[in-house]
């Protein structure tokens, strides 16, 4: 046999020219790597597809570095990791149903390929036959894109998370035909709980389910790694959820982190059943879902962290309100109690008093359980009540089944579950502590200690009868101070965050639009997501600026009212200083101005109005005034009654002048000190 014969598969194929005479002709692009990896050989098919001119332009080019020398994110393929050469080494084939090479002007097309052993003079190489799958991807990617924007309408139009979930999964697993998708929410306590799920068939990971992440299963690998991963076979994996997965009649499965604020918050898997394998490259296609679960999540959370501050302040300020008017400690406790309950939506609150002989007597209480009003127990166990006295710090604990004691005996035969307490110090000692708990399986709330502990301090100023007007002044103006810190923060963090991450999604579809080898049918569905994302940013924005304006924090009173005064739909005349004033007292200054404005467009039927500021001796007076038809006042629940109570935790007074048929004109005092 001549020196120049190859033998393809074991079967002799004739001479060296015979052989590229037929790879020549055929319509499928080819080209054959020696041992080395260098290119040897590339019928024209292969030579068009890469954008070259001529073969001579391949040959002895490393193949690697030459088409496949990059992942699709942009992030390095060493050659050393490349499927495509192992059957030089591994002498078995290699199949690949997606893959990105790269043509000569670098741009990246989708592959799907084929990569067999091939016996030469010199060692063993490989032929490498691949299909441009870039139209049926096309076709796939305006499936998926159809569907990312029936889920980003959901998205947009505030669906609850629990409904988005249900209908990714169902999305996901029509889009890429598999017969099981689930997204879980990964636990602080080491295990996941699924948070949506679609199947076709009967199957353990039900939405509210909890597993525990104690084997080496992909749940495990992508919270351990922040990664896509895949498993081909679960045979040999150990732990709850692989056990599930084999009953299940789960052969194989692919998932992609779900990250939110740049942590790994969840995952999004999808399985096979019976012999089906699952795609090659899912993991990327279940990235592009994952990525809108992270904006909704993030949405959604900062939606119900204005919500819950609003509540968390609106309880705090009734609260104080109660202490203000000299309410009995009895009547604090109580009322703090309920207010703790409805704020962190935990059924189950006590609180209690230390007493000299190591007991607990509980002052005041919320819910159905054993630890009610006038109840005393002995600190024997390990539980809140004990531990917080030990420590004098917050403490939590996930579950009463191992807690000893008499606190502990009880908790079970009421059905605490877990629980969470924070203490209550008076005049630098401590003098109890408030408890919250869950009577279901669901964990306690990350932030609850801290959460607690806003009420605590509300009740120390109960308990140590702190009625003087300096002291319960000082206690209201923290409350306002935090809360309008608070409010800077959830801005910040939505600028930071979910804006961001609306910026950038417009820039990628951007970058999309602009392509001209743009699918007809693709097109307006990119244009949809433009104009969504762009609309999510614009509302995103408002809600901010409603928040607490950046403005107000980096340029003071008189530039934050009048930005409010420029979008008022009548003339509004200014005169306040471009002084800065004490943090607090720009922002209950600015609210009032805020709110005033938009009554009086709302309702003054007015043509003109006026916003003067001043200092007069040590406070800051603040009033507006229009030309309207009078009549105002601010009614209980109103926006103007809100703000009394905002300038009473402050020690200032609000004033409605409002006579029938001559205008309105609101005045605001504020101590600058």
């Amino acid at each position: 046999m001549p020196d120049h014969v190859y033998e393809l598969g074991g079967i002799e194929a004739g001479a060296e020219d015979f052989l590229a005479a037929v790879l020549r002709a055929a319509a499928q692009p080819i080209w054959v790597v020696d041992p080395d990896g260098l290119i040897r050989f590339a019928n024209p098919a292969a030579v068009a597809a890469l954008g070259y001119d001529s073969p001579a332009e391949l040959l002895g080019r490393h193949s690697h570095e030459t088409i496949h020398y990059e992942h699709p994110d942009g992030s390095p393929y060493p050659a050393a990791e490349c499927p495509m050469l192992l059957p030089r080494t591994t002498g078995e084939t290699v199949t690949s149903d997606l893959d990105w090479f790269f043509r000569r002007d670098g741009s990246i097309f989708p592959v799907s390929y084929v990569s067999v052993p091939l016996d030469m003079p010199d060692g063993r190489g490989a032929v490498v036959a691949f299909t441009d799958i870039e139209a049926s991807r096309a076709a796939m990617l305006a499936e998926e894109q159809e569907s990312l924007r029936r889920v980003a309408t959901l998205v947009a139009g505030g669906a609850p998370p629990a409904e988005v979930f249900a209908t990714v999964a169902k999305e996901v697993a029509q889009v890429l035909h598999v017969p099981v998708v689930e997204l879980s929410r990964f636990d602080a306590d080491g295990a996941m709980t699924v948070i949506g799920a679609w199947a076709d068939r009967p199957h353990p990971f039900e939405a509210g389910s909890r597993w525990a992440l104690d084997g080496a299963t992909l749940s495990a690998r992508i919270s351990g790694s922040g990664r896509p991963a895949r498993i081909d076979d679960f045979g040999a994996i150990e732990g709850t959820i692989a056990s599930a997965v084999r009953a299940a009649g789960i052969r194989s499965a692919a998932g992609a982190p779900i990250v939110v604020d740049g942590a790994v918050w969840g995952m999004m898997a999808a399985a096979s059943v019976g012999d089906e394998p699952l795609p090659d490259g899912i993991e990327d296609r279940l990235a592009g879902f994952t990525a809108l679960v992270a904006t909704a999540i993030s949405n959604t959370q900062a939606r119900e962290d204005l919500h819950r501050l609003a509540d968390e302040q609106a309880a705090l300020r009734r609260v104080a309100t109660l202490v203000a008017e000299g309410a009995t400690p009895a009547d604090v406790f109580a009322a703090v109690a309920a207010e703790v309950a409805r704020v962190l939506n935990l059924p189950l609150v006590e609180m209690c008093r230390y007493e000299p002989d190591g007991t607990a007597t509980v002052v005041g209480a919320s819910g159905e359980h054993p630890f009610q009003t006038g109840t005393s127990w002995t600190l024997d166990g390990p539980s809140l009540t004990a531990v917080v006295r030990r420590t004098g710090r917050p403490a939590r604990v996930d579950d009463y089944a191992d807690v000893e004691g008499a606190i502990g005996e009880a908790a079970r035969r009421g059905g605490v579950h877990a629980g969470v307490g924070a203490p209550i110090v008076v005049d630098g000692d401590l003098w109890g502590v408030v408890s919250a708990g869950a009577d279901h399986r669901e964990p306690v709330p990350a932030d609850a200690e801290r959460r607690l502990s806003e009420f605590t301090g509300l009740v120390a100023t109960a308990i140590s009868n702190a009625t003087a007007r300096e002291d319960l002044v000082a206690s209201r103006a923290r409350i306002v101070e935090a809360a309008d810190e608070q409010r800077r923060r959830v801005v910040r963090d939505l600028h930071d965050g979910a804006q961001q991450r609306l910026v950038q999604a417009v820039m990628a579809l951007q970058q999309v639009q602009a392509r001209t080898d743009l699918p007809p049918a693709v097109r307006p569905l990119v244009e949809d997501g433009v104009m969504l994302t762009r609309s999510a940013i614009d509302e995103l924005r408002e809600l901010a600026h409603g928040i607490h304006p950046a403005i107000l924090t980096h340029h003071g009173l008189a530039a934050a009212v009048e930005g409010v005064a420029d979008r008022a739909p009548l003339p509004v005349e200014l005169d306040i200083p471009d002084d800065r004033f004490p943090t607090a007292v720009e922002s209950a200054a600015y609210f009032v101005a805020a709110e005033a404005l938009t009554n009086v467009a709302k309702y003054s039927r007015a043509s003109t109005a006026r916003v003067e500021a001043a200092r007069v001796a040590n406070e800051l007076v603040l009033t507006v005034e229009d030309d309207g038809v009078g009549g105002a006042a601010p009614l209980p629940g109103s926006g103007l009654s809100g703000l009394a109570d905002r300038l009473t935790a402050l020690d200032g007074t609000l004033s409605v002048e409002s006579p029938p048929g001559d205008g309105t004109r609101i005045r605001a005092a504020i101590p600058l000190a």
